[in-house]
């Protein structure tokens, strides 16, 4: 089964699709932590799209004690010596990463080697996310006063749907079979919020127009559907 942060392309996809169909544009995207990724970071700046996804708490900016020299591109331990970069893998739960290592000869007779090598490791290796700009760009903009608006947006709109749907329409669980079985549950709950959330913005907008219209048009109405029908329910011929 994919996880959220895999299925974000897909959706992002769909989306945009479905806006252009009304004309639309994509300018910004909010999630929650399960989105993110290096990779959905990099994929939404290649669109032009501001990602509002807050980064997930596995995520390091380096190894602690250690500073990063960008222009080198290597990594600086707290004695002053030098991880270098070595090579592009993928870690095992299948992300790219950034390897750097030290020499031997460089923690040879150390005085911090048992605390940062252990006893079995003879250099210091360090895995960094292929993506580490792009999750320092999205903890900055993550700090910024518009993504604490977004945020606030998001806790008001998203959050009170999703707990209208489970505790009022039966998605605390759902009892069918398969994929698309669950599927049509979805969206007939769904179907249904939408339809009451359209009742009820149908009503409010009739209430808003009875009371800023004037009141001639007021005495106007009142006179044709209630002077103009007798107590029987009737409509009488005569007009003015």
């Amino acid at each position: 089964m994919e996880r959220d942060s895999q299925c974000l392309p897909r959706i992002l996809q769909e989306t945009k699709e479905r806006l252009q169909s009304f004309e639309l544009g994509l300018k910004a995207l909010l999630a929650d932590g399960a989105y993110c990724s290096g990779e959905n970071y990099a994929l939404l700046e290649k669109l032009n799209i501001q990602a509002y996804i807050p980064v997930h708490g596995t995520y390091k900016g380096g190894p602690e004690g250690f500073t990063y020299d960008k222009e080198e591109d290597v990594w600086i331990c707290p004695q002053g010596k030098k991880a270098t970069f070595r090579k592009i893998k993928r870690s095992a739960q299948d992300s790219l990463q950034r390897q750097y290592f030290t020499t031997r000869s460089d923690c040879k007779g150390c005085p911090l080697k048992d605390s940062c090598l252990g006893k079995e490791q003879k250099e210091k290796k360090i895995d960094i996310t292929y993506y580490r700009e792009e999750y320092e760009r999205a903890i900055e903009r993550l700090d910024s006063r518009r993504a604490r608006w977004m945020k606030k947006k998001r806790s008001s709109t998203v959050e009170p749907v999703f707990g209208t749907l489970i505790n009022y329409m039966g998605l605390s669980k759902i009892n069918t079979r398969g994929i698309l079985s669950a599927d049509k549950k979805m969206l007939m709950a769904a179907a249904a919020y939408n339809l009451k959330k359209w009742i009820n913005f149908c009503q409010s907008r009739r209430k808003t127009a009875a009371l800023i219209a004037p009141v001639g048009a007021i005495n106007t109405l009142f006179w044709l559907f209630v002077v103009k029908f007798d107590l029987t329910g009737k409509f009488r011929s005569s007009w003015c």
